[in-house]
């Protein structure tokens, strides 16, 4: 059995013709389509980039514990115990965050793996003295705000330049040396797959992952791509929207949509040639197909770019999820079945005969490729410490936390943010805590937060004023109109209270969204909270 799975970085599902996109073109999407088991109702978990990795490597949640960081020692990660069962395990990948200090590990956890330079904010191309001048006169300053470097003498180092600045400059010299199509990371990174695949096309046994950090922000495709999406605007490089609320102007707004669509279909053009590769090889009759994304992006609507400053709507939250399995025997088509990241785990194990270990709390997909059930009537999802949401295929429940300026604690041996570790004043109050059920009988620090970093969901909690929130998606698919129905809230606040109990989430969790303790809930209330 071999497997190949394509994940993109905010891959929008709407995007997608097959999920009934119309704005952008993508024959070779919908073309996988045709063949495969389309999931209808696949949602994210933890969020944002790397928690979502951690829920695909582990097959749980972690955003009850912990938001941004590494792999801890404990974790069940797919491609180390499809490793050991004699599955070799390899990924290409142009993710940067991999390679900062909260992503260690999970690049490790595979046999073996190529990291193509290039995306974001990745120092690939070196000028210690970048032409500042020159680019503030190409780009726009609300996407690159270069005036304070500019203003230093166009001196950058890590220690003098905000990151956001250093991150944007960064990828603008990037840029300079991206002159080519084959030059850009997506072109390279389907090229390293290749190589895989062209070795290994007579071999058995083996897992590749191919992880493509397009379409994510900055929305940088060749010009052939962006010439089917232009928008007449003359202005300086619109391609990094900053999370925040909708300022542009309409113009403004179809240019930077024109520059996301341009990079989906450059997606979209790339996955066809895995597509043509399947059929030259008659790898269907072999090889199983996975494509997915970690979340997507907002692009304008609810009045919001881009994510974690606002509820994880549709737009985020709702995910789109393809597989092809040979075994399927024409079993194509929607599968409406609730799904969420975490499932791919225990799905990728299932595939080659590997049990899921017993911390595993999601389900394999494998048996709806057939016609079966995973048994999940419901799943939640959100950020460490931001508003919890639970969907159940009807409606969608944002439960806020009681106290907008409450602090939850981090429970973690592998103490790092995005980029930094902890500092020192974050840790002088750490504490052990008692082993969790998926610990491994490890005891975990208890990190009381000193101060609030970006990829927690402090700031989408101040930026929301309406308290907890209650959509019906069947009336209502882009959530304009919140619903009142306390008896669906109710079950919706017991559905939370059931996952976090399979989570074995930490007390204060409970108390920070003021959901009963398991120890002050009643049978009636127990039994009432089954969705699973």
């Amino acid at each position: 059995m071999r497997t190949i799975f394509v994940l993109f970085d905010s891959l929008n599902r709407l995007a997608i013709g097959a999920y009934g996109g119309t704005t952008i073109a993508t024959p070779n999407f919908d073309r996988f389509a045709r063949r495969a088991r389309t999931f209808t109702q696949h949602y994210a978990g933890s969020l944002p980039c790397i928690p979502a990795r951690r829920d695909l490597h582990t097959g749980r949640l972690n955003f009850t514990h912990r938001s941004w960081g590494p792999l801890e020692p404990f974790d069940n990660s797919f491609a180390d115990l499809l490793s050991k069962q004699g599955v070799y395990t390899h990924l290409v990948s142009d993710h940067a965050h991999y390679f900062e200090n909260g992503g260690w590990g999970y690049a490790n956890a595979f046999d073996s793996w190529n990291f193509i330079r290039g995306q974001e904010g990745d120092p690939m191309h070196v000028m210690t003295v970048p032409p500042v001048q020159r680019l503030q006169e190409q780009y726009d300053e609300r996407h690159y705000p270069f005036g304070s470097i500019a203003a230093d003498g166009g001196n950058v180092t890590e220690g003098n330049t905000p990151r956001k600045e250093l991150r944007r400059l960064r990828h603008a010299v990037n840029r300079l040396v991206m002159q080519d199509e084959e030059d850009f990371p997506t072109a390279r990174c389907f090229a390293s797959a290749f190589d895989f695949l062209d070795v290994n096309r007579q071999n058995d046994d083996w897992f590749l992952q191919l992880e493509c950090f397009d379409p994510h922000e900055p929305f940088t495709a060749p010009e052939r791509f962006r010439d089917a999406y232009q928008s007449g605007y003359e202005g300086g490089i619109l391609d990094w929207p900053r999370y925040e609320k909708l300022a542009e102007t309409e113009q403004e707004i179809r240019e930077i949509r024109g520059n996301y669509a341009a990079l989906v279909a450059m997606c979209d053009e790339y996955f066809g040639r895995l597509l043509d590769w399947m059929d030259e090889e008659d790898a269907w009759t072999d090889t199983a197909l996975v494509l997915s994304t970690d979340h997507g992006f907002l692009l304008g609507e609810h009045e919001w770019w881009a994510k974690n400053r606002m509820p994880y709507y549709e737009e985020i939250s709702h995910i789109p999820l393809m597989i092809w399995h040979p075994e399927q025997k024409g079993e194509s088509g929607e599968c409406d079945a609730l799904s969420q990241t975490a499932d791919l785990m225990p799905t990728f194990l299932d595939f080659h005969g590997v049990d899921a270990p017993p911390e595993v709390t999601a389900h394999s997909l494998k048996p709806l490729l057939s016609g079966g059930d995973n048994e999940r009537e419901s799943a939640i999802l959100g950020m460490f410490a931001g508003p919890i949401c639970i969907v159940d295929g009807r409606y969608s429940y944002f439960h806020f936390p009681v106290d907008v300026e409450a602090h939850l604690p981090a429970y973690t041996v592998m103490p790092s943010h995005m980029v930094t570790l902890f500092e020192p004043a974050e840790l002088r109050n750490i504490s052990l805590s008692r082993p969790f059920d998926f610990t491994k009988g490890m005891p975990l620090l208890r990190i009381p937060q000193v101060e609030e970093v970006n990829e927690s969901g402090y700031d989408l909690v101040r930026n929301w004023t309406e308290g907890s929130t209650l959509f019906d998606l069947s009336n209502d698919p882009q959530q304009q109109s919140p619903v009142d129905d306390p008896e669906v809230i109710a079950r919706m606040q017991a559905g939370i209270c059931w996952h976090l109990d399979r989570q074995d989430a930490p007390a204060e969790c409970y108390v920070h969204y003021g959901l009963p303790l398991p120890e002050q809930r009643n049978a009636e209330c127990g039994a009432d909270a089954r969705l699973a």
